[in-house]
């Protein structure tokens, strides 16, 4: 056998056993993945009537991070619907934009060190985005403190003094203040904090690994994407989703009624949501 057949045998082999255990671990995955989120799968028919039945309302809505994969996702998924009267971008610098329709966007710009001196920002708006987050590894342990419990604590807050009614938030999966992993707890930390503020309705996006191609991305998280995304082509589960997906199902439940003040969507929620967002 020449040394190129039996490199083709090698790696044909290695290939078909690479997608038996894909396919095993998809299976223990989907065994393990969060109950059918029953109430979401109806609403594809009845989006159109929701979206215009929510723009007759004329509300304003803010976001958080627009500047990041989800943010941005949300803004353009946002735009697309127009069920907004203005969109108001508040972050620590201004966007460019190269598509004419984000031309109208009110941008607020902010420094997240001194938030009580831009509490104007955050006055007059009905309903609230907020995509913020960063890494231990990228911004130290301090750095990711302040920016996912401070800085996000802080915005809930004067949103909340300034009018605004409803607050969506994008956390974590397996997010719990008790948890003995820092991510986990700052995150459930910080979803405890501002349900306590007592928005009128509060809800909580806890999204599995977010499935993105990051011009930043570290080999750790490439690696894990990559993984959790050749598990997410043999079946949705509670580990991972496009980021797509998480943007389209925060605008999707905006038009939604909840049954109680605060709401947590786990993976399979959102997935249900974002359905037929681009994977």
């Amino acid at each position: 056998m020449s040394v190129m057949k039996l490199l083709d045998s090698i790696l044909g082999n290695a290939t078909g056993i690479f997608a038996v255990v894909i396919v095993l671990i998809a299976v223990l995955f989907n065994y393990f993945d969060d109950p059918d989120p029953v109430k979401y799968n109806s609403m594809a028919e009845d989006t159109k009537i929701l979206e215009e039945n929510f723009r007759l309302q004329n509300k304003s809505c803010f976001i958080l991070g627009a500047s990041g994969e989800t943010g941005r996702m949300l803004l353009q998924d946002l735009l697309g619907r127009n069920i907004f009267s203005k969109i108001t971008l508040i972050g620590r610098r201004t966007l460019t934009f190269e598509d004419k329709a984000n031309e109208n966007l009110v941008q607020e710009v902010v420094d997240f060190e001194k938030l009580e001196d831009y509490a104007a920002s955050f006055q007059g708006h009905d309903v609230g985005y907020c995509c913020l987050g960063t890494t231990k590894a990228k911004a130290g342990t301090e750095g990711f403190i302040r920016v996912d419990h401070d800085y996000v604590l802080k915005s809930a807050e004067l949103a909340k003094a300034g009018g605004c009614a409803e607050f969506h938030l994008e956390s974590s999966r397996g997010a719990d203040k008790n948890s003995n992993f820092l991510y986990l707890k700052v995150k459930g930390q910080v979803e405890a904090e501002i349900e306590a503020l007592g928005f009128d309705r509060f809800a909580i996006y806890r999204p599995g690994v977010l499935l993105v191609d990051r011009q930043e991305s570290r080999p750790a998280e490439w690696l894990a994407r990559k993984f959790f995304g050749a598990v997410s082509a043999v079946c949705t589960t509670a580990m991972s989703i496009p980021i797509q997906a998480v943007a389209k199902a925060m605008a999707s439940n905006t038009l939604l009624q909840p049954e109680q003040k605060t709401e947590i969507l786990e993976n399979k929620d959102i997935a249900s949501l974002g359905k037929g967002a681009g994977q």
